[in-house]
């Protein structure tokens, strides 16, 4: 007979999701029943797509799915897959660029995407439609026009080359297909703004609630400290995201132009503002020095703002001139009253010198003059739908090309700083403090002045055949955690690498610790050493430091004069060690000195969460 946690376990992870899942189709046939729409669901579905089913997102999706499984090997560490050589970090380094946009840094990130895929892709393609002529009642009569090509093939087609070309212009070595959904979202958001604001701002939040309900029922939460990181949107690509966007929006602008649509002006306005203060395309940022990072959250803000109204005067303006038809005829007069016209020698020869009366002579003058005006500039041709039009472009060309010198770098060396870095095929791993970034460089702007260099502390991991050099886990990290585990590897194979540190803190001082790392299934290696650090007690007249030496941790007595009169290695757990006329006693992980009856504490041990 089962136990009663099993039982429990059972309801909980198999009868309560059944719950879930059928209540939610309980709710979709129902309001199905109640909503009496003009046309059904499915003759809508089917009017631009084969069988009413958005195949190509279909495709794309569990081609992403498929490279987290097969090429991250996230089908045998789902939550740790292989993410190092699937970043863009150069254009030196083919496999990145290739692969960054369909690769994910973890399940989270995976799940995320794809429910942002889910929603906004179906929508594109039926933007974009499987008939061309959108009546979905004949075949096309060539591959162009098939609707099964268009929806198997092309679709999936256009859908890698905007991955592709994301990679290569976006900024850094990101990872995700977060710039492909933004380039979804754009396109959707021109040809249907309201259904996909809804998509976005509910839809997409409803799935990963329904998700998350389904994979943990009930969920048990302790209040706990955590690692010290960056602010969550200094983890953002938003360069990435802003590219897709402009990918997107250049696309439907082109395919509005050529169908002759218009959509409603207020419509886009409202749901390209809206989405893009949601989706965070306002914060815009930048590195400082150390662990600084600069949100420019005004400046951001005034950029989603115009971006709104430009990218709507570019998709509904009309074609009436930039510059009004008055202001034209009189700037066109300014400019031919300084030239003159060219019939105007003629008819005054022809008047005989005579401008005193009207004539028909006169009323030729007057045509052939504002003939001339009108054709002595080109602002008739410069209309507000350009304008705005090449403001797009234009802007879409800035964020693309910001990204080029960054990509064209090459790192020169990834030698070693120590012979107790790993080296697993061209992967170099190792332990470092306060050394210079080598991927990025502060802008020295403004308030940025300061960032004179950017320094990085923890476990870097480069390789000069990959472009690659990144601070993998970062010093403060590891000092909150203890250990931590680096993941390299490539197609068909991953290696690990363990990183330990331990460490004493002395009363009132700063903490000796040291790092060690190894790969495994092989013998540790001292990675780094710390300082000495004194106690902030004295006893017997007499101050205790604290020393890292080759790997073992020592106690090192001296005199007010600084004079060093004992040294001892760190007692064990319950034993006592005597030296410089102290007595030290361990007692748990709590080391006491001890003289003439008088016992303080002078270290602690380092503890990890």
């Amino acid at each position: 007979m089962l136990s009663q946690e099993a039982l429990l376990t059972i309801v909980l992870s198999v009868v309560f999701p059944l719950f879930v899942v059928a209540a939610a189709l309980a709710s979709v046939a129902v309001v199905r029943r109640l909503h009496s729409p003009a046309r059904r669901w499915g003759d809508v579905a089917r009017s631009r797509l084969v069988l009413g089913v958005p195949w190509g997102s279909l495709l794309v999706i569990a081609l992403v799915y498929c490279v987290y499984l097969f090429v991250q090997d996230g089908i045998t560490a789902f939550g740790n897959p292989v993410t190092l050589p699937y970043r863009a970090y150069s254009y030196f380094y083919p496999l990145g660029m290739l692969t960054a946009s369909f690769s994910h840094a973890g399940p989270g990130h995976l799940i995320g995407n794809l429910a942002g895929a889910v929603v906004v892709a179906p929508i594109a393609e039926y933007a974009w439609g499987h008939y061309p002529d959108g009546r979905g009642e004949t075949a096309g009569t060539s591959w162009r026009t098939d609707p099964w090509i268009r929806a198997l093939v092309v679709f999936p087609l256009i859908v890698v080359a905007i991955t592709i070309g994301s990679s290569l212009f976006a900024l850094g070595p990101v990872i995700g297909f977060s710039g492909v959904v933004f380039a979804f979202a754009a396109f959707s958001l021109v040809h249907y703004p309201i259904v996909t604001l809804v998509g976005v701002l509910g839809v997409q939040g409803a799935l990963l609630t329904l998700y998350r309900a389904l994979q943990t029922p009930i969920g048990v939460y302790v209040a706990q400290p955590r690692a010290p990181s960056a602010p969550s949107w200094a983890g953002i690509a938003i360069q990435g995201h802003a590219l897709g966007f402009f990918i997107g929006l250049v696309l439907a602008i082109g395919l509005l132009r050529r169908r002759g649509h218009r959509p409603d002006a207020l419509r886009v306005w409202i749901a390209i503002l809206l989405f893009g203060f949601a989706q965070g395309l306002w914060q815009i940022y930048w590195f400082g020095s150390a662990n600084v990072y600069y949100l420019f959250q005004g400046p951001g803000v005034l950029v989603v703002v115009v971006l709104a109204l430009v990218v709507t005067i570019a998709i509904t303006a009309s074609e009436r001139p930039v510059v009004p038809d008055r202001l034209e005829r009189r700037l066109a007069r300014l400019r031919g009253s300084s030239s003159g016209s060219a019939v105007a020698r003629p008819l005054e020869i022809a008047r005989g010198g005579d401008r005193s009366s009207t004539s028909p002579l006169e009323r030729i003058g007057e045509i052939a003059t504002a003939a001339t005006d009108r054709g002595s500039t080109r602002l008739s041709s410069v209309t507000r739908r350009k304008t705005a039009l090449f403001a797009v472009l234009a802007v879409f060309a800035v964020v693309a090309g910001a990204a080029v010198p960054v990509n064209l770098f090459v790192l020169d060396d990834a030698t070693a700083a120590s012979e107790s870095a790993v080296q697993i095929e061209d992967y170099t791993i190792q332990y470092a403090e306060g050394v210079e970034n080598q991927k990025v460089s502060p802008v020295q702007v403004g308030p940025l002045a300061e960032a004179v260099s950017l320094e990085s502390s923890g476990v870097i991991v480069s390789s000069t055949e990959r472009q690659i050099w990144v601070e993998e886990v970062p010093a403060n990290r590891l000092a909150f955690t203890g250990d931590a585990e680096v993941v390299v590897g490539g197609p068909g194979w991953r290696e690990t690498v363990h990183v330990e540190r331990t460490g004493w803190e002395p009363v009132g001082n700063d903490t000796v610790y040291q790092v060690e790392i190894w790969p495994e299934g092989e013998d540790r290696r001292l990675a780094h050493e710390s300082e000495g650090s004194r106690a902030d007690v004295r006893i017997d007249d007499r101050n205790v430091t604290i020393e890292s030496r080759d790997g073992e941790f020592v106690l090192e007595i001296e005199t007010q004069a600084g004079e060093t009169v004992g040294t001892t290695p760190m007692p064990a757990d319950g034993e006592t060690e005597t030296a410089g006329g102290l007595t030290f006693e361990r007692v748990d992980d709590t080391i006491y000195a001890s003289a003439d009856g008088t016992r303080v504490a002078v270290a602690t041990r380092e503890t990890y969460r």
